[in-house]
């Protein structure tokens, strides 16, 4: 795997886990744009390289909500937590994660073999893109210390059908907390909080397979430029996407996952 090609797939991974326009869809629309065939059809090695950039956008939430992070942990496991708005917010980021959890667990083996296909993954980004411009136009003003029990659910079972390429994670969560109620920066800063668990328990049950399996010869350099460069963009399209969300509104990823989504269709049709 050369490790241009490497870096492209990281940077790819670091803005698109973020920006709500679907990492795993892009990671896997990019090499089908460029003709890429870096793993030559073993697909354990390419479960292994997401791990990886996965890593460096876990690496990427860690530092940038450091010090959120702390206070949760604090908060939550204080006696009486749920008396506080801070251990109310902890605990109901570790409940978000159950839903998506519960369902790659059960449902890993099916979505990994039917998840692939270019025309599903644009159609999908159309989809939820126009399900994001919808929600942004409710007029939810709770921030994210009013979040409740229920919004964590409901973007929490949002998050379990970003097991779907084109979806987006961050999008669907987005959307999710927008049509609960939340206010944009709200929603925002609570699917990046959110999506800290479930990103993290999903590297510790895959992780087992790649210590397992180990790395073939040549591609040391290419998964550790990756995770380099997947952590750098994900701290910029964090900081990036809070940013607009507090200046400006959704419309942006909306138009552009329309667009893309309709390119890719109009591109699948004449190959």
């Amino acid at each position: 795997m050369p490790i241009l090609h490497a870096i492209i797939l990281g940077i790819t991974q670091g803005l698109s886990e973020f920006l709500p326009i679907s990492s795993s869809g892009h990671l896997r629309l990019v090499p089908w744009l460029f003709s890429w065939d870096d793993f030559a059809g073993r697909e354990s090695l390419e479960k292994t390289f997401d791990v990886a950039l996965h890593l460096g956008t876990l690496l990427a939430l860690v530092v940038y909500f450091a010090k959120d992070i702390v206070q949760l942990l604090r908060a939550g496991l204080r006696r009486g937590a749920m008396a506080t708005s801070e251990g109310r917010l902890a605990w109901y980021v570790a409940a978000s994660a159950v839903p998506a959890a519960v369902t790659g667990a059960l449902l890993s083996d099916v979505i990994e073999r039917n998840t692939g296909q270019i025309p599903l993954i644009a159609t999908m980004l159309i989809v939820f893109g126009l399900l994001l411009g919808w929600a942004d136009r409710r007029e939810g003003g709770r921030t994210i210390d009013d979040v409740r029990f229920r919004d964590a659910m409901l973007m929490g079972l949002g998050q379990a059908a970003a097991l779907q390429p084109g979806v987006s994670r961050s999008g669907v969560t987005m959307t999710a907390g927008r049509f609960a109620g939340l206010d944009r920066a709200g929603a925002a800063r609570f699917a990046f909080l959110m999506s800290i668990p479930i990103t993290a328990g999903a590297l510790v049950f895959k992780g087992v397979d790649v210590v397992q399996d180990g790395l073939p010869d040549g591609f040391a350099a290419p998964f550790l430029w990756g995770i380099v460069a997947s952590a750098i963009t994900g701290i910029a399209a964090v900081w990036g996407t809070l940013y607009i969300v507090r200046t400006s509104s959704f419309r942006p990823f909306v138009a552009y996952r329309v667009l893309a989504g309709l390119g890719v269709l109009v591109l699948y049709a004449v190959r």
